[in-house]
């Protein structure tokens, strides 16, 4: 019996792309043929993984829903189901808003996508590798889920529920089950990584998984996204200096700079710990590249706060950094305590001058590095150019390197020594120096 297939749509972070990820592997192991964001979907079933995390995510998760419910309505496919934070959070809601919608899944269930359509369609369970979606030599790792912090503003944990750690065992079996089918770089994610293992085994145990994870032969790459300043753990400084396949990188949300706001947002931090954690991790970890995430207009955010967020951000000269604008979420405890008093207009001032800020500062740090040869690895070919990064930069959201196509005959996925020529706000450009190895 030849089996419909299967189109998935993903919303969201990296961590829902995982999630969508192990679905597929499933589906395809039980003989359907799958697709990923098509662009030109041929499906005949409809998965849409959602993001729930702020109004924008939530607005483009229901756009993009009603879409496919439309091609339903026009016999275009056949089913559709809704899997995810927002299904987790609005089930009812969406049940009685968007009936086109087959069947609602959350964070935890959405296995039962494919148990429901076995029963109905009856589909023999065979084996295979996990499935990737993201170009053959890289895969995001989700080392836990769930959250134990109570930012007043964030509703990951009324979505996702405590802090779950996976075992060590666990994560680096997988990790060897992707070197074998050819991967070298993995980001390490989670809604807060420096907690990973205090659930599980009672300390803090992210080093030990670095260690565990850096000692497997073929990974080339291993970088760290989402880590929380508070109750940092110090001892993951040391392994990062000094294994050569763990990148000097570093993703931690740091949110604020002000006092006042730090403690409305409940971030069990000062500026001046903040400040001195910083420190700490660039004198430990000489060259790391530092990301962060910056948040406006948080209700009483004061012109003062944001002037001190600048100066911040000024002293600070993250090499790399992204910011949002606050947005007021069901039943956090700043929908529930706090006024949303920072007018959209305020915000979006807010927000532009930051990145304004930012892009100086990057263009400045880029500039450091024009004339240095840096490892770089191939992710494709667009237009005249092969697009690649350094160690320091992370698939979608980091500066790109550019290497004319006239460089050579150079391989999607290896590495390869490249001398700097040129920098700018969000792009580097080389020439190759050698062929590293795989």
């Amino acid at each position: 019996m030849k089996l419909p297939v299967v189109d998935f749509i993903t919303l969201g972070c990296s961590k829902n792309l995982v999630d969508t990820e192990n679905l597929m592997t499933k589906f395809k192991q039980a003989g359907f043929a799958v697709t990923h964001d098509a662009e030109k979907p041929k499906g005949k079933i409809v998965v849409v993984n959602t993001c729930g995390f702020i109004g924008d995510a939530k607005e483009e998760s229901i756009e993009v829903i009603l879409q496919q419910a439309l091609r339903k309505q026009q016999k275009k496919i056949e089913k559709l189901f809704v899997m995810g934070c927002l299904s987790e959070r609005y089930r009812n809601e969406l049940i009685a808003e968007i009936p086109e919608v087959d069947a609602f899944y959350g964070k935890f269930d959405f296995d039962s996508i494919l148990t429901d359509l076995q029963a109905e369609i009856g589909t023999p369970a065979i084996c295979g590798a996990r499935h990737i979606t993201t170009p053959s030599h890289y895969a995001y790792i989700k080392i836990a889920e769930g959250c134990n912090r109570a930012c007043s503003y964030c509703a990951i944990p009324l979505i996702t529920g405590k802090y779950k750690s996976r075992s060590i065992e666990d994560i680096e079996q997988e990790v060897k089950d992707l070197v074998a089918q050819g991967v070298t770089e993995f980001q390490l994610i989670a809604q807060d990584l420096t907690y990973y293992g205090k659930d599980r085994y009672n300390t803090f145990a992210l080093a030990d998984l670095l260690v565990r994870l850096s000692d497997i032969p073929g990974v080339k790459w291993l970088r760290l996204h989402y880590a929380y300043p508070t109750q940092f753990p110090y001892d993951i400084l040391p392994v990062i200096r000094e294994r050569d396949n763990i990148c000097k990188y570093l993703d931690i949300a740091l949110q604020h700079s002000s006092d006042a706001m730090l403690q409305k947002m409940h971030r069990g931090i000062t500026c001046a710990d903040t400040e001195a954690l910083l420190a700490r991790i660039r004198k430990e970890v000489p060259g790391i590249c530092l990301r962060t995430t910056l948040m406006v207009g948080h209700p009483g955010e004061t012109d003062a706060d944001f002037e001190d967020l600048m100066a911040f951000v000024g002293r600070q000269k993250f090499e790399r950094m992204g910011a949002f604008m606050y947005s007021d979420e069901e039943n956090t405890y700043a929908n529930l305590h706090y006024t949303d008093d920072v007018p959209a207009e305020t915000k979006q001032q807010r927000l532009d001058a930051l990145m304004r800020l930012q892009q100086r500062i990057s263009y400045n740090h880029n500039q450091t590095l024009v004339g240095t040869t840096q490892t770089v690895v191939i992710d494709r070919i667009e237009g005249e150019y092969y697009v690649g990064r350094t160690q320091f930069d992370s698939p979608d959201v980091d500066t790109e390197c550019l290497l004319p196509l006239s460089e050579g005959d150079l391989t999607i996925g290896n590495y390869y020594e490249v001398l700097i020529t040129k920098a700018e706000e969000f792009d580097f450009y080389g020439k190759l120096k050698a062929i590293s190895e795989k």
